[in-house]
């Protein structure tokens, strides 16, 4: 059946068979003040998807206006991401290159007697703005000659007048309905070096008039922006009309991604990082793209579920738990499967010859002619939380004095007796086998319920496992959310088997029973791997009812 076209794909496919357009060009304009997050991941596929499905083009295009905010660390940080993400741009673009570009237009505003340069200060032009039932009044400045806005528009760029002093500001309609048609500003008086033009500038332009120019300059056909700019669409229009562009772009709106648990908000983000709340833009809680790379999550599984959120008008909240569904697909076909235990306790099969240790065959994935080696002996670790030494009930189906169990890949093991310390706590497990159960052997085919993952351990691997959850749990207020206080839990004595040490950095696992995890690619070192809990074992999402 043929995939349902989102409202973006008809208004394209209308535009190319009526002749208006005969190319689509798309473009993905981040502004480098902080690093990509996943309402971004929503924009890059949608952007470079739409380029793709009908055989045109995507920039990347920097909007870096603002040169109190941006650095490079931002660009470099943007395009990685982009990279890992399985896109590629037909151009990298810069605002910055087309800032004598934008200067003109904005003469050609002044020339026209559409644009003049004010002297009110930030807080009184919010008082002459206005309210939305209260028309603006305009400004004692608004009517001066063409030939006065000239000369100090020439002089605002000559660096005369201090930050603030002046600002261009475009003459529409102070008693519009809408506030961003009051005589926006234009070109403000801004004296910072700027991270690719120095300074070169002290004039830089508005985003609302930076961003259809920059559409125009690069011959952008369909300019998409989420919904809090569809009362700018005006604007833009007025501006892509009253500068004699050279083409006609046109500014479509879709919903942005808001994710429950999420706080997608580069401001806040930064406040996370600036505080010390988390370690950095990667901290693997983060929602950034750099801290669900770090985490473990794959390109495949956020274009996937980029693909099933789709594209629409209207805004509403979706199931972080659908991209945990995305990212534990993904990684059920392809992550490797390892046995680790997070909460080791030491068992001894007392009655396995004392010095021996064989090696046992463990498969890579399910149904997989791959392999690998793990050794066995008498010593081994298994997970705390594994025993009790009563069973609790006829639905315990672990380790329990007295009861038996099945370690994967190897024996049937009975539960004679525990070894506890001076305080009461268990030390040691102490078990017998039965030799003729060995997995895969003659006698492997007697039952029992329950099936345990284990470590060797003179081979054991010592690592440290954090342990993630949300970085924001909900607040007494709905659609209110607060840091949450456990989003990180470290175990520091994990035993995995030996195989993990062949791992590459940001290799994804299954840690057998666990969930998944991957080899953190900032901490880990040579002989002492760190995991991040990418998604656990357990899918709690359901699609909501139709």
């Amino acid at each position: 059946m043929a995939k349902e076209k989102n409202f973006i794909e008809e208004i394209i496919e209308a535009d190319l068979a009526s002749g208006r357009e005969k190319e689509v060009v798309t473009r993905f304009p981040p502004e480098p003040n902080g690093y990509l997050h996943l309402g971004h991941a929503k924009a890059i596929a949608l952007n470079f998807g739409l380029a793709q499905e009908y055989n045109g083009k995507c920039n990347l295009r920097f909007d870096d206006t603002n040169p109190l905010k941006e650095d490079d660390e931002y660009v470099r940080a943007i395009k990685e991401d982009i990279k890992w993400l399985g896109y590629d741009w037909a151009e990298e673009c810069y605002g910055s290159d087309y800032f004598e570009y934008m200067y003109e237009k904005a003469m050609v505003l002044v020339e026209k007697g559409l644009a003049y340069v004010d002297d009110l200060t930030a807080e009184e032009m919010r008082e002459y703005r206005g309210t939305l039932t209260s028309p603006g009044k305009e400004s004692p400045h608004r009517n001066r000659t063409i030939e006065e806005n000239i000369d100090l528009f020439k002089r605002m760029r000559a660096g005369e007048f201090k930050d603030g002093e002046k600002i261009l500001r475009a003459k529409i309609d102070m008693a519009s309905g809408n506030l961003n048609m009051r005589d926006p500003a234009v070109f403000r008086v801004v004296h910072a070096a700027h991270h690719r033009t120095g300074d070169n500038w002290c004039i830089y332009p508005m985003y609302d008039f930076a961003h259809p120019l920059e559409d125009v300059r690069e011959g952008i056909t369909h300019s998409l922006c989420t919904l809090e700019f569809e009362d700018h669409r005006p604007l833009y229009d007025w501006f892509v009309q009253n500068t004699d562009a050279e083409c006609t772009p046109h500014q479509y709106e879709f919903a942005r991604l808001n994710l429950t648990n999420t706080v997608m908000s580069k401001r806040y983000l930064k406040q996370l990082v600036d505080d010390g709340v988390v370690s950095g833009w990667d901290d693997p809680r983060m929602p950034t793209l750099s801290g669900i790379r770090r985490r473990g999550y794959t390109p495949a599984s956020i274009r996937d579920f980029c693909e099933r959120i789709g594209v629409a008008k209207a805004n509403s909240v979706v199931d972080v738990r659908l991209l945990e569904h995305c990212v534990r697909e993904d990684l059920n076909a392809h992550a490797k499967r390892i046995m680790a235990v997070l909460d080791p306790v030491k068992l001894t099969i007392e009655n396995y010859p004392d010095g021996k240790t064989e090696t046992l065959q463990a498969q890579d994935l399910p149904d997989s002619d791959k392999t690998h080696d793990m050794p066995f002996s008498k010593h081994l670790y298994i997970e705390r939380g594994d025993f009790m030494e009563v069973k609790p009930n006829n639905k315990y189906f672990r380790l329990y004095v007295g009861g038996e169990v099945r370690l994967k890949n190897a024996y049937i093991i009975k539960c004679e007796r525990v070894v506890k310390d001076s305080a009461g706590n268990i030390e040691e497990i102490i078990c017998t086998y039965d030799e003729e159960s060995k997995s895969g052997g003659a006698g492997a085919g007697r039952k029992v319920k329950g099936t345990l993952h284990w470590v060797e351990q003179n081979a054991a691997v010592t690592a440290t496992a954090r342990i993630l959850d949300y970085l924001f749990v909900e607040g007494e207020e709905e659609g209110k959310y607060v840091p949450n206080e456990n989003s990180l839990t470290l175990m520091e004595n994990v035993k995995a088997e030996p195989e993990i040490l062949k791992a590459q950095k940001g290799q994804q696992f299954q840690f057998m029973r666990q969930g998944y995890f991957n080899v953190d690619p900032v901490d880990s070192q040579e002989g002492k791997p760190v995991f991040n809990k990418i998604v656990g074992l357990k899918d709690s999402y359901r699609p909501p009812q139709q």
